[in-house]
């Protein structure tokens, strides 16, 4: 039997006590034989704290930092896997997302970052919609959006060994800074088709803050909009059209029956019907 690769979560976390149960609770229940949870918390005054405390498995530390893309640069250079995810405090993974992708990462020798999907949920851990990948395309991620979710995204340790961390002068889009200048520096990216993390929206999203979003934004796009890429045999308009009419499809038909048993299921225990036509149970919280 192949070695599975150990896998490190990093999760920053300042004044995430009412969620960061949820995000511990979802790594540690995902029956992985070899892995590590680092928080990197900044000195939290609310509940983070006495919850990291109960949790014996942790890694962790409470210091002041220069943000959340400090706290995760941080928790990088702590990590030892081979796979490396980034899980925010409000975040958590859905049963067997370790497994899939270890798997998957081991197919793909030679990538060097792997997303798959994720479902928006509100406060209450219920369920808002999906949100569908697609296969890597530079262009689509530079002009149009950030379509990988950092918490349904896992890198190899050699990008760490490489130098490759975060810019910490990026409060708001530090990950979509972080795939496009990767992306640039000729790394592979794969998607692999499968719910693996969900995303939860409330009142203190960073992602929310949307001025000062759009003007790291239109820096990194400055920035690279001169990039030269190696020839991939495809136009990037006819790719970005094609791209959509697929995502379009997905979403109308695949996931159509998935978000209705979700939704009829309640918080706690969820079902969706993967492509292979499995049913596979989600129990998210418990």
């Amino acid at each position: 039997m192949t070695c599975l690769p150990k896998i490190s979560i990093v999760t920053p976390s300042l004044n995430q006590g009412r969620f960061i149960e949820d995000a511990i609770q979802s790594v540690a229940k995902q029956a992985y034989p070899n892995f590590e949870h680092i928080i990197v918390d900044a000195c939290s005054t609310d509940e983070t704290l006495s919850v990291l405390r109960s949790y014996p498995h942790l890694r962790w530390v409470s210091e002041p930092d220069g943000g959340q893309s400090d706290a995760l640069n941080k928790g990088f250079r702590m990590s030892t896997g081979e796979l490396v995810g980034w899980l925010n405090a409000d975040e958590y993974y859905l049963p067997g997302a370790f497994e899939a992708m270890a798997k998957f990462a081991l197919a793909n020798p030679a990538t060097d970052l792997f997303y798959g999907d994720t479902i928006f949920v509100d406060e209450q851990g219920r369920l808002q919609r999906a949100k569908k990948g697609h296969r890597f395309s530079f262009w689509i991620l530079l002009y149009r959006r950030c379509f990988i979710s950092t918490d349904a995204m896992f890198f190899r340790r050699r990008l760490i060994e490489q130098g490759f961390f975060l810019d910490t002068n990026y409060r708001l889009v530090m990950d979509f800074e972080y795939f496009v200048r990767l992306a640039a520096s000729g790394k592979s990216f794969k998607y692999l088709n499968r719910l693996l993390s969900s995303f939860r929206w409330h009142g203190s999203n960073l992602s929310l803050q949307a001025e000062k979003g759009r003007e790291e934004t239109l820096l990194v796009q400055r920035t690279w909009s001169t990039i030269k890429l190696p020839d991939h045999g495809y136009d990037a308009l006819a790719e970005l059209g094609r791209l959509y009419r697929v995502a379009l499809k997905t979403l109308n038909g695949n996931y159509r029956t998935e978000l209705k048993i979700l939704r009829s299921r309640g918080s706690e225990t969820r079902w969706f019907q993967n492509d292979e036509g499995r049913k596979t149970c989600t129990t998210l919280l418990g």
